[in-house]
């Protein structure tokens, strides 16, 4: 490496560190670092003290019996909101609080070249979203573990994971994370320097969170959900099965460094084309309006191709995902209620499918009833044929939560042989499939 090379990459790293330090002496970041330790622990607090559960969210059942299921919860909501907004407040006025304060002149009059100066911005949002994204990670973890403790949990195909397998999938799922995480706060740097308005910085990547959300709801096809920036938050559901799958994982690692790549290349291509010496900063809301309108022109295009491509959800896909599930899980029912299945007997699960009132196809409300029928031996008759109704409401992302009454189920929770109240596992059914 040459000595010019050298010289430039030693200015970046300096100029990093000293936004890093410009950032750090901010009371919006304090107050980031704050709610990231906390927050789950002020989250898990409230549910300890109250017998109800997040039962929306994946996992939300569990949350009074392993602490693993917190974690997962918290990084449901950070992947939905959460996280944006981190990214938002983080990289949102990195730049435009230098057009507002009328500062480029001086700061590039420093022995910086506008490369140096961009890249060590960019380099200290960096650094700073992953210390950020990791504080919340081991937070939400730690708060499970302390608040409940690392017990047992059952996986989207009804298996029990042990503390120690569950730890790794947990970590391994707040990992993949990140990387969504850093195309967030390229998007932010994008808004940021375009519109020179902090405000729009700072909301920009959270209404693109809450545009990602109202997409999901509508539209049969896959292509245009996964290539949402959003949607790479749920990667991690493939590591929950008993046969994982990486296809949306692989998927949305390529859409986010698109992403990435896109937004910085963007955002250094705008900012190379300005005037800083001598020009005064640029005041009014014409760009934040442009982009606004930009904004609604886009997303009334994405709703119109929300079609395209196979359709995500079907009913082979949902029956053949929930019915081994539900098997398991009765299995397992019945075994914590003392009633093993006789020796030589199993059950067989018949499913049938269908989506209430529109083609069998796309997420929405469905409805699954599972014929149970038990085998005594190989070969002989069905001893009962035991229907089990479900409401099934299944997301585009492939994931699904099915409830059935407690007349045909039981109550929520169960007493089991150990004389302890535990979670009833076929009440309320978390699972994901495959949308590839």
């Amino acid at each position: 490496m040459s000595a010019v090379a050298m010289d430039a990459s030693a200015r970046v790293r300096s100029t990093a560190r000293i936004e890093r330090r410009k950032l750090l002496a901010q009371l919006p970041f304090r107050l980031l670092v704050v709610v990231c330790a906390l927050g789950p622990f002020v989250f898990g607090v409230l549910l300890k003290v109250q017998s109800g559960t997040p039962s929306d969210a994946l996992f939300g059942v569990w949350v009074h019996t392993s602490g693993y299921a917190i974690a997962l919860v918290v990084l449901g909501f950070a992947g939905t909101w959460g996280l944006p907004i981190v990214a938002g407040v983080l990289a949102g006025d990195l730049f435009a609080s230098e057009d507002r304060h009328g500062t480029w002149n001086t700061l590039l009059t420093r022995s910086r070249t506008l490369d140096e100066v961009f890249a060590g911005k960019v380099l200290a949002a960096i650094t700073l979203a992953l210390l950020l994204g990791a504080l919340l990670a081991v937070s939400s973890i730690l708060a499970g573990l302390i608040l409940v403790g690392g017990h047992e949990m059952v996986d989207f195909s009804g298996r029990e994971l042990s503390s120690g397998h569950l730890l790794v999938l947990v970590a391994l799922s707040w990992v993949i994370e990140l990387l969504p995480l850093l195309g967030y706060v390229a998007l932010a740097i994008l808004f940021s320097v375009w519109t020179r308005n902090g405000i729009v910085g700072v909301l920009g990547p959270i209404l693109v969170a809450l545009l990602t959300q109202l997409l999901a709801l509508i539209g049969n096809g896959v292509w245009v959900h996964l290539l949402l920036l959003g949607s790479a938050f749920d990667a991690w559901h493939g590591l929950f099965v008993a046969e994982p799958f990486f296809g949306p994982l692989v998927v949305s690692v390529l859409v986010c460094l698109c992403w990435i790549a896109g937004s910085l290349a963007a955002a250094w291509l705008i900012l190379r084309r300005r005037e800083f010496i001598g020009s005064s900063p640029r005041q009014g809301w014409q760009a934040p309006l442009r982009i606004a309108l930009a904004g609604v022109v886009v997303v009334a295009l994405l709703a119109l191709a929300t079609n395209l491509g196979p359709a995500g959800v079907t009913r082979t896909k949902l029956s053949r995902t929930f019915a081994p599930e539900f098997k398991r899980l009765t299995l397992l029912q019945q075994n914590q209620l003392g009633h093993p299945i006789p020796a030589g007997a199993r059950y067989r699960i018949l499913p049938v499918c269908a989506k209430r009132g529109a083609k069998a196809v796309g997420p929405g409300d469905w409805t699954c009833t599972m014929n149970v029928y038990i085998l005594l031996s190989k070969g002989t008759q069905p001893l009962t044929d035991t229907p089990v109704a479900y409401d099934v409401s299944v997301q585009s992302n492939g994931c699904y939560k099915a409830t059935s009454p407690p007349l045909l189920v039981g109550q929520s929770t169960i007493r089991g042989t150990r004389g302890r109240s535990v979670v009833n596992p076929i009440v309320t059914i978390y699972g994901c499939f495959n949308v590839l």
